[in-house]
């Protein structure tokens, strides 16, 4: 992996996207399309869990990921769509911090996405109340055996608790690894704002970017 280009990129989500298809490509990580995600709690602490990043849309600049809406985070994310992000990929040298705002994917897509699943892990969205307490791991068992006894015949639709988020990026910055800890590292941001009425459920100004001191 390159360090940053001398000219940074008026558009950073170009360069990020190459990076996390590097990233994807290295058979050396088992899940490259991870990334810690941030939210803040009803009592305003910060909240931190790893999920999968499923899409980079480099223009207007969002990345996807998809989880159970009912869950802590998509709980969260409806109290307050305020959200980070941090991918770390350790045999490339190169990190990547995000901060934004997250909005539901479009029902469409969503369904997309979820069709694509394989049949046990599309069963398996209807069988967890994620973040939601549970005697025993046999119950959890026992409720996904019956899931399949319930769609045994049948396709197995996205519930509506279950879809994606469009993670609108207000801010990125991409840091990779040099020598006697001299990492390369730039940052750029703009204004973003929700609007129902785009195509990508957001507007943005332009970027602005600065290269930053390790």
């Amino acid at each position: 992996m390159q360090s940053l280009p001398s000219l940074l990129p008026e558009n950073p989500l170009e360069l990020f996207g190459e990076w996390f298809r590097t990233a994807v490509a290295d058979q050396s990580m088992t899940n490259p399309d991870a990334m810690t995600l941030a939210t803040i709690t009803a009592t305003n602490r910060v909240s931190a869990r790893m999920v999968l990043c499923k899409e980079i849309v480099s223009d207007p600049g969002y990345l996807v990921f998809y989880t159970n809406y009912a869950s802590s985070k998509g709980q969260q994310i409806s109290g307050n769509s305020h959200v980070a992000a941090v991918f770390y990929w350790d045999a490339l040298g190169c990190q990547v911090r995000i901060e934004g705002v997250a909005i539901k994917s479009p029902p469409e897509e969503s369904d997309l996405y979820f069709a694509s699943r394989d049949r046990d892990s599309r069963i398996g969205a209807w069988t967890s109340d994620q973040s939601m307490p549970i005697a025993t791991h046999e119950e959890l068992l026992n409720k996904h055996l019956e899931m399949h006894e319930r769609f045994a015949d049948d396709e197995v639709p996205r519930p509506s608790h279950w879809g994606g988020y469009r993670l609108g990026i207000e801010s990125i910055e991409l840091w990779h690894k040099g020598a006697a800890r001299l990492h390369d590292r730039a940052r750029w941001e703009r204004t973003l704002d929700t609007d129902a009425n785009t195509p990508a459920g957001f507007r943005s100004g332009p970027w602005q970017s600065a290269r930053l001191q390790p």
